[in-house]
């Protein structure tokens, strides 16, 4: 497949059990080549076996996936990765309360053709990839407007038709288009306020994912070797036991959080960042500072400094 081909199908497959590490007999299509719409390898992503298997699924099946769970746990990352070792082109978008239907589903725009003026209909995202064989990630899936939202109604069907009123068009999706979305609730918004944006999503909707998955904070020696691997320079015996305190520094936070004690939570991805902060400053103490205690309410930071 060239870097422009996006019309080709899966023309290979893969080892489930020699690529994600995961003891399945699973054999996964994939494409020989790679093309510019594949995401970037990184050869140190560590995978979360039971996600890893809904995604496969998603690309195995066409089924439509959808990872839920807390912030920085790497759910898109994870989507991503998977379709890098599958050479399979992924476009990924942030959905937010200023994206509109015009944004998902094109409109029409005047343009210049050979001097006079002609109206053209421009494709939005949502028929541009369903023609295509790439793997569409709706990043931040809850915090899309729910009447916006409805345009994906009909995609999410099991044949996956969208119906262009404007152009009286049918659009049949490509055999390898493929859906998947990330989301921190599973539609019923957040009374929390930890995810402050996210809204209700009508429950129809919701019914038509075929697979959910759920991706939260992973056991501390596997946080511990994911930290290490994006902070390669903490991979000693000394290291090692900074990064473990770190990260059962982080897992305290998160059960104060459960608790109703604290309103900030520290991720995965907070512990990566105060990691590599380190190496810059050289002061646990003020990375930690500038990572994490400085965006916590200056009430709960007293009880952060306990922890």
């Amino acid at each position: 497949m060239t870097a422009s081909d996006l019309g080709a199908a899966p023309d290979a497959t893969i080892s489930v059990r020699e690529v994600f590490g995961i003891d399945t007999d699973l054999q996964c299509p994939s494409f020989r080549e790679r093309s510019d719409h594949v995401p970037a390898l990184d050869p140190a992503y560590r995978f979360d076996p039971d996600t890893t298997l809904a995604v496969i699924a998603g690309f195995m099946h066409n089924r439509r996936v959808l990872v839920q769970g807390f912030h920085g746990t790497g759910k898109s990352t994870h989507i991503e990765q998977t379709a890098s070792r599958l050479n399979w082109p992924c476009v990924r978008i942030n959905l937010d309360g200023q994206v509109s239907r015009i944004d998902l589903i094109g409109k029409d725009a005047i343009t210049i053709k050979e001097g006079a003026q002609v109206t053209e209909f421009r494709e939005g995202i949502i028929p541009w990839a369903l023609q295509r064989g790439v793997a569409l990630v709706l990043d931040e899936y809850d915090a899309g407007r729910p009447d916006v939202m409805f345009v994906l109604q009909r995609v999410l069907e099991a044949d996956g038709k969208l119906t262009l009123l404007d152009q009286n068009r049918v659009l049949q999706p490509h055999s390898a288009f493929r859906l998947f979305a990330t989301a921190n609730t599973v539609g019923l918004g957040d009374a929390s306020g930890m995810y402050y944006g996210t809204q209700p999503l009508n429950q129809g909707q919701m019914d038509r994912w075929q697979v959910i998955a759920t991706l939260n904070y992973l056991a501390a020696s596997t946080e511990i070797a994911i930290v290490v691997a994006r902070a390669p320079q903490y991979d000693s015996t000394r290291g090692l036991e900074l990064i473990a305190q770190m990260v059962e520094l982080a897992g305290l936070t998160r059960i104060a959080f459960a608790s109703g004690e604290l309103s900030t939570v520290m991720s995965p991805r907070t512990v990566i960042n105060w990691a590599q902060n380190l190496a810059i400053f050289g002061d646990v103490d003020r990375a930690f500072r500038l990572t994490f205690l400085n965006r916590c309410d200056e009430a709960e930071r007293l009880i952060v400094t306990e922890l």
